[in-house]
């Protein structure tokens, strides 16, 4: 069963002297235990665009947060180092996402990825080629982490870019967490997942936020399905979702406006819901498309503005979360 973090009660010691028994006075609310903060786990998968990352990373500047980046490895190869990747099954050089566009797009992105991480925020790994892997092997699937792990730590190298010194070490440790594209999971990902060296896994589905469980090993989370629009239906928590679920995956720019007050609302009503009650870890997820002229991205840059500057909630990434829960961390309270 998961464990909850919960806020210690006291009870009232009565004092007996002589004949009389007299209790300990209120304790005021400064000296009351304080509740644990709120947390909230905001990723993205993907991560090609050069602008999204520099405007998500403007957004983590002004408001304190971390985030988590799921970066799909052949947005690090160029057109013509395409070649060094090959799916499980697949063709060299097949992707189903594309690649980098140019030597010095990919260059653009491998320092945007060393900016993010020298700023604190997670870089995870959504594989390469975008495959669905539902029905890969485990030798598939450490097939694709073989490539994920030799094309990020050699990725200067292969497009024939100066690499910084520092490169290789940081690359070699900084892959930590694993989102499948399309969240397509099996027995066979979780088999592989900690032989790869993951330590955790962000691509469950769950009927609400949850505390994730550690599994052989690795911490599994889960975008929750949180309610939305004018009947509060469930929908996941990530843009994709959105997109289908407003405008049937096809773009309305002019309802641009209505669609970013949705998500909105439907953000900030799960996040009321754990803010105002047991204080479960909420998950956010997007990618760096902008869907509906933007409108999740206006979402969540109002959400995150909002949010993640309370003194009481934390907007940290998978990675921070993780390496409290193996530091056997008790999650930070409200004031401390």
């Amino acid at each position: 069963m998961l464990r909850l973090y919960r806020v210690l009660a006291f009870s009232l010691a009565s004092l007996a002297w002589g004949n009389a028994a007299f209790a300990d006075p209120p304790k005021s609310p400064a000296a009351s235990p304080a509740g644990p903060k709120q947390v909230v786990l905001i990723s993205f998968d993907a991560a090609r665009d050069i602008s999204q990352w520099q405007r998500s990373r403007a957004l983590a500047k002004r408001t304190g947060a971390h985030f988590t980046y799921f970066l799909s490895c052949v947005f690090l190869l160029s057109p013509e180092t395409r070649q060094d990747y090959a799916g499980p099954g697949k063709a060299p050089g097949k992707s189903n996402v594309g690649f980098g566009a140019s030597k010095q797009d990919v260059a653009d992105r491998l320092e945007q990825v060393r900016l993010a991480a020298a700023e604190g925020h997670d870089i995870g790994s959504h594989a390469c080629g975008h495959f669905d892997g539902k029905a890969w092997s485990k030798a598939d699937w450490l097939t694709e982490f073989a490539s994920v792990r030799r094309i990020f730590e050699n990725a200067y190298a292969i497009n024939g870019i100066q690499e910084p010194a520092d490169w290789h070490d940081f690359a070699h440790h900084a892959l930590v967490g694993f989102r499948a594209p399309y969240l397509s999971t099996g027995k066979a990902l979780y088999e592989a997942l900690p032989v790869a060296g993951f330590q955790y896994d962000a691509s469950g589905v769950s009927k609400g936020p949850t505390l994730p469980p550690t599994l052989n090993g690795t911490t599994r989370f889960a975008l929750p399905l949180i309610p939305e629009g004018p009947k509060a239906k469930p929908v996941v928590a990530m843009d994709y979702n959105l997109y289908v679920r407003h405008s049937d995956g096809t773009e309305k720019p002019a309802m641009a406006d209505a669609f970013t007050e949705r998500a909105y609302q439907a953000f900030h009503a799960a996040f009321e819901a754990q803010y105002n009650g047991k204080r479960l870890p909420l998950e956010l997820g997007f990618h760096f498309t902008l869907m509906n002229d933007g409108a999740y991205w206006n979402a969540l840059e109002r959400f995150a503005g909002e949010v993640c500057v309370k003194a009481d909630v934390e907007c940290i990434s998978f990675r921070d979360y993780v390496a409290r829960q193996h530091a056997g961390e008790a999650q930070t309270t409200v004031g401390g």
